[in-house]
């Protein structure tokens, strides 16, 4: 009974983590303030890394801590980058951007699936909701003035319902835990992630811009994504 309190703590800290990263996104339409919103989102992915590892590791696995784990994940990594990018879209889109927490139901869709799928023990059939929310969290840091441009804002809120469809699509991802089996793929994919991270930190120190260094998770999750279509594509062909 004890040992089960560790990862559910983690858990719960994840939880938290995208509590506050709702409250902070509601708050103003600020850079600053979206940053923070991330900084969140990203301090809940840490604690949902740990505590599955945790309870691996103690070999603690409870019903209960599935549930909740699935339970902050939707708040983290399902309602928080859907409200970020909601008060993101809003002062162009008005209620418009409301469209953008359809991303939430969608998250919370694709936790329940992975809970009741046997085929997800080491790798993903949908792109999973943490890899979603790093894409979305790193759009939102990026200055208003991206959406300068109407339509940019119609075109954002559009690729949130590609993300609704990636979510739950019957497309495999692969994950860190098949890296005995696909090792090539993940190294390969990994390197793709370290040039992205460095020509974006590169650049936000370059113009002084911190919200570039953020914007390197979308990169590397484009880049994820786009390995994993081509590598489905493949299979396919085959």
């Amino acid at each position: 009974m004890t040992k089960r309190i560790i990862p559910d703590t983690l858990t719960s800290c994840n939880l938290l983590c995208g509590s506050v990263a709702v409250f902070l996104a509601t708050q103003n339409n600020s850079k600053e303030t979206f940053i923070l919103a991330f900084c969140f989102i990203l301090a809940g992915a840490f604690f949902d890394f740990f505590d599955g590892m945790s309870a691996r590791l103690l070999k603690a696995p409870s019903p209960i801590g599935i549930q909740l784990d699935s339970l902050a994940d939707d708040i983290t990594f399902g309602l928080a980058p859907s409200m970020m990018l909601f008060c993101y879209l809003k002062p162009i889109l008005g209620w418009w951007a409301l469209l953008a927490l359809v991303m939430a139901a969608f998250s919370a869709l694709r936790l329940a699936k992975f809970n009741v799928d046997e085929r997800q023990h080491d790798s993903f059939i949908g792109l999973a909701t943490p890899a979603n929310a790093i894409f979305w969290g790193g759009i939102c840091c990026l200055p208003v003035s991206v959406l300068a441009y109407d339509w940019m804002a119609w075109v954002l809120l559009g690729l949130s319902f590609v993300s609704c469809y990636l979510l739950n699509a019957e497309i495999p991802f692969f994950s860190f835990k098949s890296f005995k089996r696909e090792k090539a793929i993940i190294l390969c994919f990994l390197l793709g992630c370290l040039i992205l991270i460095g020509f974006c930190i590169y650049k936000a120190l370059v113009t002084k811009h911190i919200e570039f260094a953020f914007f390197s998770g979308t990169a590397c999750i484009v880049w994820y994504v786009a390995v994993n279509l081509l590598l489905a594509c493949k299979k396919c062909k085959v």
